[in-house]
């Protein structure tokens, strides 16, 4: 069943217990928000230990950089 917020007078929202309970979300923690359409999401920012190993295998050389976009 979806779990629903009202957004207050300060523009804020609660995130439901249920929710920060399955996701593992803490007080304190960094949260992105991307626009989709008409709506919005919702991403914790990875810790820089999160990150480690992400671009394993990636190509070194023979890779487009932001020069060969225009």
């Amino acid at each position: 069943m979806p779990t629903t917020a009202t957004l207050s007078s300060k523009f804020q929202i609660s995130i439901p217990k249920a929710v920060r309970e399955e996701l593992h979300w803490e007080a304190g923690q960094e949260f992105v928000f991307i626009p989709k359409d008409k709506g919005v999401l919702m991403m914790p920012v990875p810790q820089l230990q999160e990150l480690a190993g992400i671009a394993k295998g990636a190509r070194k050389e023979d890779y487009r950089d932001r020069k060969d976009r225009f």
